[in-house]
């Protein structure tokens, strides 16, 4: 992640003391994403992330932890969230909530196969059923209310082109939202970020989801269009490469099969999984914060996305195969 808020060994280990895990003996800021400020850190007890957010409040952030806390009960591969000694997942430091969870073994997978593929999508639909039943609720931030406010903010930066594009798209995504196909979705609490970086491999094993930071309760094909559309592409192009989606949908099928509004809606979900991302970049393009090592994402990219799956058939769920 970028890192907002520079924390130093000493700083470190002037905090620390509160949990379990011994002396602090390095940290290293983590140079990639645009979110919060991350750290591999290394104590006496093993090797953790700490995690400083720069936009999620204490109240929001027991939510994400939890969730954590209740996918590694029911055997989904995630970082464990350590707790201070009075029991607290959150805690501040230099004034800002901060978490620390177990560092996962392995490393993420850039350049994925249709077995990496079919790997994601079977936990990704083993970490949907586990979430059925976990108390808390609370909606996706980046959902269609977020695209309402966001879009504004970054129209007066692109071309009479690009803002008939994204004004249409959201018109779309708001009649589709308000169909009977989109209600009688399945639902419940979503990764809603799991791209390539956010997984981790050690050869063909996955050892683990990670940076739950956007999770919210919200369709679960939303979810799965979220990771098609970083997993199964050409990444030059955007292109779906078909081998691994089907891969990935297949896998993710064997352990919850897909309903049948479900298979109606994946390609505008696919669709609304381009908006969301094309839309954040473009806000974080143009409306940047001020990062140690802040390093914005190409807006183009889900540009290209968005109108291939505009334009294009895609490959139907499994159960229309």
């Amino acid at each position: 992640m970028a890192v907002f808020t520079p924390v130093t060994l000493n700083d470190l280990n002037s905090w620390i003391d509160q949990f379990p895990l011994g002396k602090a003996l390095a940290i290293k800021g983590i140079a990639s994403g645009i979110e919060n400020s991350n750290f591999f850190i290394t104590t006496e007890t093993g090797e953790y992330v700490l995690t400083i957010f720069e936009n999620l409040s204490f109240e929001q952030l027991p939510f994400y932890l939890k969730l954590m806390r209740h996918l590694a009960d029911h055997g989904v591969l995630v970082p464990a969230p350590v707790a201070n000694a009075d029991g607290e997942l959150v805690v501040a430091l230099h004034g800002k909530p901060a978490s620390i969870v177990s560092k996962l073994e392995g490393s993420s997978q850039m350049e994925p196969q249709a077995s990496h593929c079919a790997e994601v999508g079977r936990m990704l639909a083993r970490m949907h059923l586990a979430g059925k039943d976990f108390p808390l609720h609370q909606k996706n931030l980046r959902a269609l209310d977020w695209w309402h406010a966001t879009t504004p903010k970054v129209l007066p930066f692109i071309s009479d082109e690009l803002q008939h594009l994204l004004r249409a798209e959201v018109h779309f995504q708001d009649a589709f939202d308000s169909t009977p196909v989109y209600r009688a979705l399945p639902r419940g609490p979503i990764h809603a970020d799991l791209f390539r970086n956010n997984v981790m491999f050690v050869g063909e094993r996955l050892t683990g989801f990670f940076d739950f930071y956007f999770a919210g309760c919200d369709t679960w094909i939303f979810d799965v269009a979220v990771t098609v559309n970083d997993w199964c592409i050409n990444i030059t192009t955007g292109e779906l490469d078909i081998v691994r989606v089907l891969a990935m949908l297949n896998a993710y099928h064997e352990v919850r099969p897909f309903s049948k509004e479900e298979a109606i809606a994946w390609q505008p979900m696919l669709r609304a999984a381009a908006l969301r991302f094309w839309l954040s970049r473009l806000y974080d393009y143009y409306q940047p914060r001020d990062a140690e090592m802040l390093t914005p994402h190409d807006p183009a990219h889900f540009e290209r996305i968005l109108r291939l799956r505009e334009s294009l058939p895609v490959p139907p769920l499994p159960e229309n195969l």
